[in-house]
C-alpha cells in the first residue's frame, strides 16, 4: 500500500519532508558507467558505437548499418496502420500549431537616449534527439522533440533510437518521417548521448541535445552539458493528482496508474478532502492493477513510491502542491473550481484543469509537450518548447550623443570594479566627441 499522510495530523511536516526527500534514481555506479562509456566513445568514436550496439542491443553491424536509411523508415513506416497513422498525423499538426504560437518575436526599439536596442531570435543548427526503444516505443516522443525544433528552424535534426535485436518500430519510423528527421541512427543508451556530443568519424555533433532515456542517458546528458546544450535531466515519471469527491474512483486511479506504468521508480500522488473517497481510489486501483498489462510495473511504483495525502479543504493542497512540484499536476474537479486552484499553483511541470482533462492527454495530442520537469525540477524550469531551439542574441548601438549620455556612468562603475581597460573603451570615445564637438 502506498504511504497515507493526514496534513492536519501532529508529525505531517516531518513525514512529509522525509517523503520529499526520498531518492528515486538509480544508483551511483550508474553515472560513472556512463561516464566510462562517454570517454569511450570519444576516444574510440564509430569502432565504440558498433561494440556497444551489440552488447547491449544484441545487432551486429558495420557503422553503415547503424544509420538507418530513407529506405527502411518509409518500409517501416508503411506497415503502421490507417488509424494510428492518422492519429500521429493529428497529433503532430496540434503539437506544430502549439508550438507556432509560442514562437517569441525580435525586438527592436530606440530609447529616449537615442540608443538602439533589440534581441534577435535564430535557430540552432544542429539537435540531437534521443528516443526510447527499449522496454517501449514512444513515437509520441518522436513528435515532442522533433516538430518544435522544425518549427523553431533548426536545420538539421538528428535522432536516435535502440533497436534491440536489431528491430525498427514502424510508429517510430512513421513520426520520424512525420516529423521531419533529418538522420536516424540505431543506437542508444549513454554511447549515443556520447556521439551526438563529441561526434564520429561518421556522426556530426550537434549543439544541444533532448529527449528522455533512462538512467544511463540522463548521467550521459549531465557529463556532456558544456559541450552541448540539454534539455533537462529527466527523472523517473510523475502525477499528482487533486481529487474532489465528486470523482468516479475509478477515473482516479486510471489516472493515477497513467504514470505507475512507465517504471517502478516513477510517483503517484493523491490528495483528496475526503477519507471514504481516497480509501475507493486505493481500492480501484489495486482492482485495475490486476487487468493491467503493465500490472506488476505500475504495482511496485504505487507501493514504493505512492502517497495518498488528506486535507481539511482542497485549497489547503496549494502549499503542499508547489512543494513536491511535480512534473503533471491533475485538478480532478469542476472546471471553474480547478481553474481558480490552477491559478494558485506556482510549481508544476504542467497542469491539467478540470475532471475531463486526463494527463494522458497532453502526452499525445493536446498540442502542449510533454517532456517536462521531474525530481522537483518544476520550482526552477518549464517543459520543452519551441523557445529550447532558439538562442538569442542581444543587439546594442549607440550614436555618439546616446554615449555621451550613457558613458559617464558606464565609465563610473568600470573604475569602481578595477576595470581599467573596460573604461578606457569607454572614455576614449567620449574624449574624442569632446574634441569633435569644440572643433
Amino acid at each position: 500500500m502506498p504511504l497515507k499522510l493526514d496534513a492536519s495530523a501532529p508529525g505531517f511536516e516531518t513525514a512529509f519532508s522525509t517523503f520529499l526527500g526520498r531518492n528515486r534514481d538509480t544508483d551511483e555506479n550508474v553515472d560513472r558507467i556512463a561516464g566510462d562509456i562517454v570517454a569511450d566513445v570519444r576516444k574510440r568514436g564509430d569502432a565504440a558505437l558498433i561494440e556497444y550496439t551489440k552488447k547491449f542491443d544484441r545487432f551486429e553491424s558495420d557503422i553503415a548499418g547503424l544509420r538507418i536509411s530513407l529506405t527502411e523508415i518509409k518500409a517501416a513506416a508503411s506497415k503502421v496502420p490507417a488509424a494510428q497513422r492518422e492519429a500521429l498525423v493529428f497529433a503532430a499538426s496540434r503539437i506544430e500549431a502549439f508550438h507556432r504560437a509560442l514562437l517569441p518575436k525580435d525586438v527592436d526599439f530606440t530609447d529616449a537616449t537615442g540608443t538602439r536596442l533589440g534581441a534577435r531570435y535564430r535557430p540552432l543548427e544542429s539537435v540531437g534527439v534521443y528516443v526510447p526503444g527499449g522496454t517501449a516505443a514512444y513515437p509520441s516522443s518522436v513528435l515532442m522533440n522533433i516538430v518544435p525544433a522544425k518549427v523553431a528552424g533548426v536545420a538539421r535534426v538528428v535522432m536516435v533510437v535502440p533497436t534491440p535485436d536489431g528491430v525498427v518500430n514502424p510508429l517510430v519510423m512513421l513520426a520520424a518521417e512525420i516529423a521531419g528527421a533529418d538522420e536516424v541512427w540505431r543506437i542508444g543508451g549513454a554511447q549515443a548521448v556520447a556521439a551526438l556530443a563529441y561526434g564520429t568519424a561518421s556522426i556530426k555533433p550537434v549543439d544541444k541535445i533532448t529527449g528522455p532515456g533512462n538512467a544511463f542517458v540522463a548521467a550521459a546528458k549531465r557529463r556532456v552539458f558544456g559541450q552541448v546544450g540539454i534539455d533537462l535531466i529527466a527523472g523517473p515519471s510523475e502525477i499528482l493528482v487533486v481529487a474532489d469527491s465528486k470523482n468516479d474512483p475509478a477515473w482516479i486511479a486510471a489516472d493515477l496508474l497513467s504514470q505507475a506504468e512507465h517504471d517502478a521508480s516513477s510517483q503517484s500522488i493523491l490528495i483528496a478532502d475526503d477519507a471514504a473517497f481516497a480509501d475507493a481510489v486505493a481500492a480501484a486501483v489495486e482492482a485495475e492493477l490486476k487487468t493491467m498489462a503493465r500490472g506488476e510495473i505500475a504495482g511496485a511504483s504505487w507501493r514504493d513510491n505512492g502517497a495518498i495525502i488528506l486535507v481539511k479543504e482542497l485549497g489547503d493542497a496549494v502549499p503542499i502542491v508547489d512543494r513536491i512540484a511535480a512534473e503533471h499536476v491533475e485538478l480532478a474537479m469542476d472546471t471553474e473550481a480547478a481553474q481558480a486552484l490552477a491559478e494558485k499553483i506556482a510549481h508544476a511541470g504542467a497542469i491539467f484543469v478540470g475532471r475531463h482533462t486526463p494527463e494522458a492527454i497532453g502526452d499525445y495530442v493536446a498540442g502542449t509537450n510533454h517532456v517536462l520537469p521531474t525530481s522537483r525540477a518544476a520550482r526552477f524550469s518549464g517543459g520543452l518548447s519551441v523557445a529550447d531551439f532558439l538562442k538569442r542574441t542581444s543587439i546594442v548601438s549607440c550614436t555618439p550623443e546616446a554615449l555621451a549620455q550613457l558613458g559617464p556612468a558606464a565609465l563610473a562603475l568600470a573604475e569602481a570594479e578595477g576595470l581599467g581597460a573596460h573604461g578606457r573603451s569607454i572614455s576614449i570615445r567620449l574624449e574624442a566627441g569632446r574634441l569633435n564637438r569644440r572643433s
